[in-house]
């Protein structure tokens, strides 16, 4: 082995003989010259010197030296010793061919400083541990979005919910009670209600009903409980007695006829129930009333109404919410009235007073102060009940100087709405002939609507713009046809109406608030027909069993929705929000076609109504300028959002 040096002295190795005396190298030829070659000396083997070939040999070594710099060589093309000295003979050469330890590595490359290995050590290390540290992070931040997506349950989604429950047959009855309440903590209320199951003789050989109370899941309509009842239920209301945001939720269930019982939400189990025997001779006449806590122990009370068997006297009992015993004795009364049972109703003032409304065909009030010193067999009362609203005071009768006289005048129905701009309700009356709002204030009349044929509750909501509460109506207008209205809250002026045909004489009616402060209001009525612009009467174009589910908005007027069909009878229905997902569902109780021997059919069923929206069909009540489109009802009902109803009923 013998070395070649190169300009810049750089050293290679390669192989060599010698041949006449002179060394040959062996190797590609732009890399390795003679000796010769590199000094520029006249050789006689070689013959003259060339000045071309030596422009050769220099452009040779340019593209070496640019070959070693791209590979980490030598830098600059320059040596770490300077130039090589010309050897003046072989064994000069040949010593010059041995590379020393301290110059060359074994790999012929210059060697480097002990402290830039440690350096460039050093430098390996810090970016093995980045490398390490970010991979270790990138794997736990991976493990923990797996361990949420799969152990975090995700909260349920209803956007197009539509389920309906066959329960069977019903064995009688002529209540439908229905509530909404959130039993399971899923978000999503759920549905109970109670229905007759068969009939059995009881020990006086009178006949009464048993019934059985039942929820079902608001999500899928599957059963979460159900309680066996004594006897048919009246009503249901789902509350929470006890403030705070731990507070349980009970549904309190009155009776037809002697039964009040509260029970537990979430299990359906049965915390106490009233004993019959505290009503003597008299039978529960009305639902139960919810009002504030009288005996101090954390838990709003209640109050029931009785009446007698035999006599018109009515009596009030108050109830403790947290035992179901009574709170002292029951409080009698004798009024005179003819007509329907109004209440019994809590109403609170703006200044506290809280009164009892109740009546027979007309309105009556009397404090809860003095039904509870009554009770409680005393003079004083809790501070709470001490307070006095002066313009309700000034109406007490002479004669019967605990009764406060209201309103006489054919009273049918009694509803409390919410006053704009006020904490506390107006009275608005349902006689034969009128419609009537007094002011909760002072009793006066705000403004009354003559009218006859309303026999069905009115259904309040934001009709037009002024932020006061409108009313939906339903008047029997001939046979076969119902007349619906709706009635400015302020004024008392009907601002929409239109004829449909139903031969139903009383179907529910409800709705639901939206994001801007507008209502949807939902009635039941049969198929409707294009409209004659020159005529008010509307032909059904289908037999008079299917009914259908119709929605008003009051952007659009001119036009219904028709959302879904029944061919059963609907008897009660009741509208939920979705909070999560900005949504309302319309729950429906229906009883099917009976026939001799054969029960009615109970079917509960639950329609989401953003869903509904876009798949509903429209009716075009009558030609409107410009005309609305398919495409623009569409885009417009898709922004619908739904909340909770600011008012209480």
């Amino acid at each position: 082995m013998s070395a070649c040096a190169f300009p810049h002295s750089v050293l290679l190795r390669f192989d060599s003989v010698v041949l006449n005396g002179a060394h040959w190298c062996f190797c590609d030829p732009r890399l390795c010259l003679s000796k010769q070659a590199i000094t520029g000396k006249k050789s006689p083997d070689l013959g003259e010197y060339d000045p071309l070939t030596q422009a050769d040999s220099d452009e040779s070594e340019d593209d070496l030296v640019l070959n070693l710099q791209k590979n980490g060589g030598v830098k600059n093309g320059k040596s770490p010793l300077g130039e090589v000295p010309e050897p003046d003979s072989d064994a000069e050469v040949a010593e010059a061919a041995k590379p020393h330890l301290s110059e060359v590595t074994t790999e012929g490359y210059p060697s480097e400083p002990l402290g830039g290995l440690e350096q460039k050590a050093a430098s390996s290390l810090v970016s093995y541990v980045r490398t390490s540290v970010f991979l270790l992070t990138l794997g736990i931040s991976m493990i923990l979005v797996l361990l949420c997506a799969f152990l975090i349950p995700c909260p349920p989604r209803d956007l197009h919910s539509t389920w309906s429950r066959h329960l069977g047959s019903q064995g009688g009855g002529d209540l439908s009670p229905l509530e909404l309440a959130d039993v399971n903590g899923d978000g999503l209320r759920d549905v109970l209600l109670s229905f007759v199951m068969s009939r059995n003789g009881s020990a006086v050989g009178v006949s009464r009903p048993a019934a059985n109370l039942v929820c079902l899941s608001g999500m899928n309509g599957s059963t979460l409980w159900s309680s066996l009842l004594p006897e048919e239920a009246r009503d249901i209301t789902c509350l929470e007695l006890m403030p705070g945001s731990l507070a349980e939720t009970i549904c309190l269930v009155t009776g037809t006829h002697k039964m009040l019982s509260a029970f537990n939400a979430t299990s359906g189990k049965a915390i106490w129930t009233l004993n019959p025997n505290y009503l003597s001779n008299g039978t529960l006449a009305a639902p139960v009333v919810v009002l504030p806590d009288l005996d101090e122990d954390g838990v709003r009370d209640l109050v029931v109404l009785a009446i007698g068997e035999l006599q018109p006297d009515l009596c009030f009992l108050l109830v403790s919410g947290r035992t179901g015993n009574p709170v002292g004795r029951p409080v009698k009364y004798n009024i005179v009235g003819v007509g329907n049972l109004i209440g019994p109703q809590v109403y609170i003032t703006t200044n506290g007073a809280v009164y009892i409304l109740f009546g027979f065909g007309n309105i009556q009030a009397v404090a809860l102060r003095d039904i509870f010193v009554q009770a409680q067999n005393r003079d004083s009362s809790p501070p709470s009940l001490q307070i006095e609203e002066p313009e309700w005071e000034k109406r007490r009768s002479i004669n019967l100087s605990e009764l406060i006289d209201v309103y006489s005048d054919g009273v049918e129905l009694l509803q409390m709405v919410k006053a704009p701009d006020s904490n506390c309700s107006n009275l608005l009356i349902t006689t034969r002939q009128s419609l009537v709002l007094l002011r909760g204030q002072n009793l006066t009349p705000y403004w009354a609507l003559r009218l006859q044929g309303l026999r069905s509750q009115p259904t309040p909501g934001y009709f037009t713009d002024d932020q006061t509460l409108d009313f939906l109506l339903q008047i029997q207008d001939g046979v076969g046809m119902k007349k619906m209205m709706v009635v400015d809250g302020d004024s008392g002026s009907v601002v929409w109406s239109y004829r449909a045909p139903c031969h139903v004489k009383e179907t529910p009616a409800t709705s639901a608030v939206t994001s801007d402060q507008k209502s949807v209001f939902l009635f039941w009525a049969e198929g409707l027909s294009a409209a004659s612009p020159n005529s008010d009467i509307i032909l059904g174009t289908e037999p008079p069993s299917l009914h259908h589910l119709y929605l008003l908005h009051p952007a659009f007027p001119s036009i219904l929705l028709d959302l879904a069909n029944t061919t059963g009878t609907v008897t009660a229905s009741e509208v939920g929000i979705n909070d999560l997902w900005k949504d309302a569902f319309y729950v429906t109780r229906t009883t099917g076609p009976s026939s001799e021997g054969h029960p009615a059919a109970l079917v509960v069923s639950k329609l989401s109504l953003r869903w509904a929206l876009m798949e509903g069909q429209m009716a075009q009540l009558q030609e409107s300028t410009p005309k609305i489109g398919r495409g623009e009802l569409r885009r417009f009902l898709s922004r619908i959002k739904f909340v909770e109803a600011p008012y209480e009923i």
